[in-house]
């Protein structure tokens, strides 16, 4: 069996990624071979192309992918030919036809889950899962600030944020994407472009600020997101589209309101096998009930994914972006 992959042999820009075709050894033990039927694009596989994240090189790439599998290895119990998977990491090497992978890395996927729908959604449905409901703790009536709202996660986000009963307010770049977070349930709208997203923040809020912030940009939002939340509230950051925070006074937190602040990461909050299990059966569960809606908004083929990073990176795309083998 032979399989196409992307790597980069040295960080940079998109251009550095490149693809090789080549023989793919039987899986090994604990391991089963899948043939993708869609490959998920995330912000963090930008993260690891630039070396923010470093990777030793030369690096496969992607995290997240769904499809079937087509080859089982010795030891490997519960998964058998046929079944229906996807994975989000943690080790890399998404960004193939086919490939081989650690059996405990698997989700089995619900019927009503599609390739498309599972690779577009599963990491970031998880990391709205974990950061909402077992980070934040997020209860009705909060207030919150989703910063990059109509993004892939942040429509998740607002979606669940809505269903929850929270207050939600987005922040949006475009008329397009204000319609696409109002759509996903966000009861205010703040185009940080054009507006003080604090102040307006504020205002919203009668002074008080949000509860929880949840920062997918980085550096430059991090004032923002100070400002905008509220005595004893919740800053998580989650992600550096923009950059790193890098280094933080923590002084500042007890300044700005006795603030908690953390950088938390989704594989910490799946680390067990019982996390992982119940918290995807409660992302699907969220699926099955209507509460989530996948937001596909563009689609590449495998092999164009240096035009879908460049898009991605300039704000060009909206929702999630899924590459097709």
């Amino acid at each position: 069996m032979q399989t196409t992959r992307a790597i980069f042999r040295q960080t940079g820009g998109p251009e550095v990624i490149e693809w090789i075709t080549e023989d793919l050894p039987a899986p090994g033990p604990g391991e089963v071979t899948i043939q993708h039927g869609a490959v998920g694009l995330n912000y963090i596989d930008t993260y690891h192309r630039r070396g923010i994240y470093p990777a030793p090189l030369p690096s496969p790439m992607g995290l997240e992918a769904a499809g079937t599998i087509v080859a089982v290895g010795d030891s490997v119990e519960g998964f058998a030919i046929g079944d229906r998977v996807a994975t989000f990491g943690p080790s890399l090497g998404a960004y193939a036809t086919h490939r081989n992978i650690g059996a405990e890395n698997l989700f089995r996927l619900p019927d009503s889950i599609d390739d498309q729908t599972a690779a577009a959604v599963i990491l970031k449905a998880c990391t709205v899962e974990a950061f909402v409901e077992r980070c934040a703790k997020v209860e009705a009536g909060w207030p919150v600030l989703v910063h990059a709202a109509a993004g892939a996660t942040g429509l998740l986000m607002v979606q669940w944020l809505k269903h929850i009963g929270a207050e939600v307010i987005g922040t949006v770049s475009s008329d397009a994407k204000a319609e696409a977070a109002r759509n996903a349930g966000a009861h205010h709208i703040i185009y940080y472009k054009e507006e003080d997203t604090a102040a307006r923040t504020r205002e919203i809020t009668g002074g008080e600020g949000v509860r929880v912030t949840f920062d997918g940009i980085g550096r430059s939002t991090w004032e923002t997101s100070l400002d905008a939340t509220g005595k004893r509230g919740l800053i998580i950051n989650y992600g550096n589209a923009d950059a790193p925070v890098g280094e933080v006074d923590v002084g500042v937190l007890a300044l700005k309101g006795s603030l908690f602040n953390t950088r938390p990461m989704l594989f910490h909050y799946y680390d067990e096998p019982a996390e992982r299990e119940a918290g995807a059966a409660r992302v699907w569960q969220m699926f099955a009930d209507g509460a989530l809606k996948a937001n596909i908004g563009q689609t590449y083929a495998l092999t164009e994914a240096a035009k879908a990073h460049s898009d991605l990176q300039s704000g060009k795309t909206t929702g999630s972006t899924v590459l097709i083998p």
